[in-house]
């Protein structure tokens, strides 16, 4: 039984909880109103090279897990060529599949602007863990990887520009999706911890700014970055990953740290 100093503070953090839900979704919709209007001419600009570069449709879509593990339908602008075999999930570098136009989309992050149609239809946030391929989830997840689906998936997140500065250009060619998997995706997963633990609304606009100040400084061609203000807090998650799994038996573990 809770007494009534506990149902008083109980009922304040779900008061706030919800205030924070609501505020945050407001702040959603009106930006990626706006953000459709004002970049529509860019969407148009995409979608014509795509089908000037590239046989097939302008957009690529994709199930991912959502928030609570709930599946939906993301998408991308498309990149790459399509093939009757469809290739691995995790895409290199260098990956011969992504054609010249495609390249220069995935490289400035305008393949990733579909995604607002996402976030209008209340499936994905501005900022969150970036959403998995649903058998990486399945197959992959550990425990505390889980924390991750606590929230609405976002377009931008400290794991995806850690990885888009420092993780994405080290992908194994001959075997991507169990490199990403066993090696790069635990990384990703702990910056994205850190965020679930700093989420606000200001700390969204921070990452905001930082992706698209990362996103520019690319398309300039700077290659080196510093490590983010979130790497000790990421690194002790990582900790505490390997220590998980050393715990799990063999044949559940999913990946190498």
């Amino acid at each position: 039984m809770y007494g009534r100093a506990e149902l008083y503070n109980l009922t304040l953090c779900s008061c706030s909880s919800h205030s924070e839900y609501t505020t945050k979704r407001v702040f959603d919709l009106i930006l990626a109103v706006t953000a459709v209007i004002i970049l529509s001419p860019v969407f148009l600009f995409a979608a014509i090279g795509i089908k000037l570069a590239s046989k097939g449709p302008v957009f690529y879509r994709a199930v991912r897990a959502g928030k609570d593990g709930m599946p939906f339908t993301i998408v991308k602008f498309r990149t790459m060529h399509i093939l009757k075999d469809g290739g691995s999930r995790i895409t290199a570098g260098k990956d011969p599949r992504i054609f010249g136009w495609g390249s220069f989309l995935r490289k400035t992050k305008i393949d990733e602007l579909p995604q607002l149609m996402n976030i209008l239809k209340g499936e994905m946030s501005f900022v969150g863990p970036r959403p998995e391929d649903m058998d990486i989830v399945r197959e992959r997840y550990t425990p505390l990887f889980m924390k991750t689906l606590d929230l609405k998936p976002g377009l931008s997140s400290p794991g995806s520009v850690y990885y888009y500065t420092h993780l994405e250009d080290g992908i194994d060619s001959e075997d991507p999706e169990r490199y990403y998997v066993e090696k790069l995706l635990p990384f990703k997963l702990a910056f994205e911890l850190v965020y679930i633990d700093r989420q606000s609304l200001v700390y969204d606009l921070r990452i905001m700014f930082r992706t698209a100040l990362t996103v520019l400084r690319i398309a300039l061609g700077k290659k080196e970055f510093k490590l983010p203000p979130e790497y000790d807090a990421a690194m002790q998650y990582l900790e505490r990953m390997r220590s998980e799994t050393a715990d799990m038996p063999e044949e559940t573990k999913g990946v190498t740290l």
